[in-house]
């Protein structure tokens, strides 16, 4: 290696005498690399193709919250915080994400259920809306929502903050055993007092709107690409549904569980929302074992955002495999 010479030396001395002057310089235009954090989120979308459809998935917030005794009603405290720990998800916690499905099938625009509705201040939830904004994507420009049953979470965004219809040009299709079951006021009044605000809640978001919706069965291309398929239990009348563009197959599966997190690895698990405990575990023990042998996509309503991957059957149960995220559809 060569000697460095006494010229370089005191050239390298000289600069670094002069760096001070140089610093106010610097710092005039570094503050732009310095910003304060946010604390906000980029926009809550991701878009894949399934055939020649654009699935977008809508994110509608999350929401995260102590763990309540009997959030699972057949599962102790310490099973559920060790597959909390599995999942790499803190103790004592649940976090529960939204996400609705906006699909565009040759520029006809479906929304598959509708979040949480308006929210006051910084919610956690709440979300659709302005995602759809940042999507390009008007309320008016909706032809169709379908929803997959009458939880808050799904139906409560037919409203605007004013109370008006969200999606004022869409038609909206219901399940007609979601329909018959909670606008029955006999199935009301012999409510346990936990469900009656469900109830009520069914009552608010759909009065005096008749003349836009439309109930729809099991088993039916309930609009083109679009096949309704029986996942009750949950609630009577959930409903998840099968899209297919060309060769290719998307599974929605609405709520056939809760966060896969618990309900993927542990099915037999009950979250407290199911309805009927057993025959939701029935269920998604069916629609599980038919979408991991046929090796189909799947998108879940409360799956950790963009929503969508494959199962496998691993053990007693299943494990999730997420959808490789592709920035070129």
């Amino acid at each position: 290696m060569s000697q460095m010479s006494r010229r370089h030396a005191l050239a390298g001395a000289a600069g670094l005498a002069a760096m001070p002057a140089a610093l106010p310089l610097l710092a005039s235009v570094s503050p732009a690399a310095a910003q304060t954090v946010t604390g906000q989120q980029v926009p809550g979308l991701y878009r894949y193709r399934v055939g020649t459809a654009e699935m977008t998935a809508v994110n509608d917030g999350m929401r995260t919250f102590p763990l309540a005794d009997g959030f699972v009603r057949n599962a102790s405290r310490e099973e559920i915080n060790a597959a909390l720990e599995a999942a790499f998800q803190p103790k004592d916690t649940m976090s529960i994400p939204f996400n609705p499905l906006l699909i565009n099938n040759g520029g006809k625009l479906i929304l598959i259920d509708t979040g949480n509705g308006p929210q006051s201040g910084n919610a956690p939830v709440g979300r659709l809306q302005a995602n759809l904004a940042w999507a390009g994507v008007k309320p008016a420009d909706i032809e169709t929502v379908v929803i997959s049953h009458f939880h808050g979470d799904h139906i409560n965004g037919l409203r605007a903050a004013d109370g008006g219809l969200a999606f004022p040009n869409a038609e909206i299709l219901v399940p007609e055993a979601e329909w018959a079951f909670w606008m029955d006021e006999g199935e009301m009044s012999r409510a346990p007092e936990a469900l009656k605000g469900n109830f009520t809640n069914v009552r608010r978001v759909f009065k005096d709107i008749d003349s836009k919706v439309n109930r729809y069965g099991w088993d039916k291309e309930i609009i083109p690409g679009l096949t309704s398929v029986d996942a009750s239990g949950h609630t009577p009348g959930h409903t998840a549904f099968i899209f297919a563009s060309g060769n290719e197959r998307l599974f929605i599966q609405s709520d056939t569980t809760n966060t896969p997190i618990l309900f993927a690895p542990h099915p037999e698990w009950q979250v407290q929302f199911d309805m009927d405990g057993p025959k939701a575990v029935q269920t998604r023990r069916r629609i599980y074992d038919m979408v991991a042998a046929e090796r189909l996509q799947l998108t879940g309503y409360h799956y950790p955002f963009p929503a969508t991957g494959f199962i496998r059957k691993e053990g007693e149960g299943y494990a999730v495999v997420p959808a490789l995220w592709r920035p070129v559809l």
